[in-house]
């Protein structure tokens, strides 16, 4: 028997389900027998009724024979884990509550990981590493595949799976903690290389590359790949990294061996989790694309150069899944390249700013990015990458093609032209597809076919989804409430789902401090006057009435108008096209951004708004009584006799 296992039956869940008894593996049966074997282990030994597992069975579409299939496909099992019993079984039971499987917690491959890793991180605090290392080795060990297998991507596991993945990456990142200490760093390199892909928003795991790096004499790279997590960071959720990895990358720039000479792990990595890393956001509602990039992906190792486009707004997710691409192409052993669009670091030319060509250069040859001279030439450059992608399957990822410069626009051009039939995928991402920065470009890959991929918001389901892999209620009501604050956009979402349930909607909901902050620079961007507009818009409600804002701010419509589409570019209003009718529409304020506007205006001056909007709306021939009452009880002590006529009062500048 296997030294690992302390019972005579073995129960595997880092994997697809198996179950040892010795050194021989059982006979399960068919997919739905394991994914039912998976339900009740999970369960912990607690009853589930027989229509609660006819639904996650079937996934709510269950047959007509479904209660008698799950009572032939327990039968079944019992035969098989309980072959010896006299009389009724006590492993597979059935009560009251239904179905129960009464296995030991100690004979199940998950308790056994999680009690290695917490042995470990007892052996790390008394500095004893050979031993928490090797202890580390044997619980990384019992992974045989992605946990829970077949049932992976059934709705009752979803909870299960995202808390196992948080541990197994609590324990990695211990792993490469270890390997630091022990100044193994290649293999800390690589360690933390593939912790920042399986969840790229952790901080901990860029750290450890960061330092690892730094430990190897690379600290021009430890330094650029600080630069990529803050570019991500930034044009994804709209945010800085944090305080540790402010200090950590000013300490690299320093040469500071007080900070770096004994590195030590952050506490976030090496704490198991209860259950999923609450700052890092499930790949939801992203299937199609992933199902669309793999088959490029597929095309490509055959021989076939592709080309992609990926798109979508500020936050909507593009570089998560560029970082789910990446991961699938280097588990199928393409080289991988990436480069961005926006300032970027030079290995070879120290901390110094590069064009996206010299970047994806020195991914594709890393031993040779220092014999690079300066000023090598676009020719150069080019011959350059069409020999390197000639090598072997490579995936070229570029990220904020919007900022690139034409050169780079022009040099791509040459690239989709040169390179027609090699193991080549090139993805490139940008906000708008449609601005005029690089329309050229991508009407140039189109003609050489190159998919285009637009990441439209997350749906009402895909919320429910996320909840559901956060270990919370993914009910219709919770679901519908979230994706109506956060507009679908799954940065509004994460930072969201960081609050406590009870300040994210309702009454006592908060808005995000990261989202108040983006909402604030795009308010900056915008003109006075727009800024204005926004005030009285915010006081009116989420519906714009375009008329009633021209009336009290004494404006031509015709003036109004562009301010409202500047503040539609901006992304801080909506305008909602007519399905109907072509052309026509209406604008909308969000939930958040109208809470920022309104939260940056005193009480008095929001009174002063509701005040004139009040008397405008009862200058109005059929006006609302109720439309009206509202303005009035929100204006207060401001509140006019409602015979006056309209009179605008200049919103106040302040916040906005």
């Amino acid at each position: 028997m296997n030294p690992c296992h302390s019972h005579a039956t073995w129960y595997g869940l880092l994997g697809p389900v198996e179950v040892l008894r010795g050194d021989t593996t059982l006979d399960l049966g068919p997919r739905q027998r394991r994914v039912l074997l998976t339900r009740l282990l999970i369960e912990d030994g607690r009853p589930v009724s027989i229509g609660e597992l006819c639904r996650d069975l079937w996934q709510g579409y269950q047959p007509a024979g479904a209660v008698s299939s799950v009572r032939a496909h327990v039968s079944r099992l019992r035969s098989v884990l309980d072959p010896v019993r006299h009389g009724r079984s006590r492993l597979l039971v059935n009560g009251p509550g239904g179905y129960a499987l009464k296995v030991p917690r100690e004979a199940r491959d998950t308790t056994r990981f999680e009690e290695s890793v917490a042995q470990a991180r007892k052996f790390m605090r008394r500095n004893q590493l050979d031993a928490a290392h090797k202890e580390l080795d044997g619980a990384l060990g019992l992974w045989r595949g992605g946990a829970l297998g077949d049932a992976a991507d059934h709705a009752f596991a979803i909870r299960e799976v995202a808390r196992l993945n948080a541990v197994r990456q609590d324990a990695e990142e211990l792993w490469a903690t270890i390997l630091i200490k022990q100044g193994d760093l290649e293999r800390a390199i690589g360690a933390a290389e593939g912790l920042t892909l399986s969840a790229p928003l952790r901080e901990a795991s860029w750290a450890l590359l960061m330092r690892a790096l730094y430990g190897a004499g690379r600290s021009v790279e430890a330094v650029r790949q600080y630069e990529r997590f803050r570019t991500m960071l930034a044009s994804e959720l709209g945010l800085d990294p944090g305080p540790g990895m402010r200090n950590l990358h000013t300490a690299i720039l320093r040469h500071d061996t007080e900070v770096l000479g004994d590195p030590r792990p952050s506490r976030s990595a090496v704490v198991l989790s209860d259950g999923p890393d609450p700052t890092a956001v499930p790949l939801v509602g992203r299937s199609e694309e992933t199902g669309r990039l793999t088959a490029l992906l597929r095309a490509a190792a055959a021989g076939r150069t592709q080309w992609a486009v990926v798109s979508g707004e500020p936050g909507s997710g593009k570089t998560r899944l560029l970082d789910e691409m990446s991961s699938r192409a280097a588990a199928a052993d393409f080289t991988v390249a990436r480069a961005s669009g926006g300032q970027a670091l030079s290995e070879s030319h120290g901390i110094s700013l590069v064009c996206p060509a010299t970047q994806l250069l020195d991914a594709l040859r890393p031993e040779r990015a220092d014999a690079r001279p300066d000023g090598t030439a676009d020719t150069e450059r080019l011959t350059a990458l069409v020999r390197e992608l000639h090598r072997g399957p490579t995936l070229c990822v570029i990220d904020d093609l919007d900022w690139a410069s034409t050169d780079f626009h022009t040099l791509l051009r040459q690239l989709a032209a040169l390179v027609r039939d090699a193991p080549v995928a090139v993805v490139c991402a940008l906000r708008n597809a449609d601005g005029p920065a690089a329309s050229g470009l991508l009407a140039d890959l189109a003609r050489h076919g190159a998919t285009r991929l637009q990441l439209d918001p997350l749906s009402v389901a895909d919320v429910a989804e996320l909840l559901i892999a956060r270990g919370e209620s993914g009910s219709p009501e919770d679901a519908a409430a979230l994706h109506r604050r956060s507009e679908g956009n799954p940065f509004t979402l994460g930072e969201l789902l960081k609050l406590a349930p009870d300040r994210r909607t309702g009454p006592a909901a908060q808005v995000p401090a990261a989202v108040s902050s983006v909402v604030h620079t795009r308010l900056a961007e915008l003109t006075a006057p727009a800024r204005t507009m926004l005030s009285y818009a915010a006081a009116y409600g989420t519906q714009l009435d375009i008329e009633l804002l021209a009336e009290v701010q004494d404006m031509p419509r015709e003036r109004l108008l562009p301010l409202a589409d500047a503040a539609v570019t901006a992304h801080v209003l909506v305008w909602e096209a007519d399905p109907d009718e072509h052309g026509t529409g209406r604008y909308r304020f969000p939930e958040l951004p109208r809470e920022v506007v309104l939260g940056t205006l005193t009480p008095s001056s929001r009174q002063l708004l509701h005040a004139s909007l009040a008397r405008a709306l009862a200058a109005r021939p059929g006006a609302d009584p109720e439309r009206i009452a509202e303005q009035l009880r929100a204006a207060g002590p401001m509140a006019p006799e409602t015979s006056d006529r309209p009179v605008r009062h200049p919103a106040p500048e302040q916040g906005l």
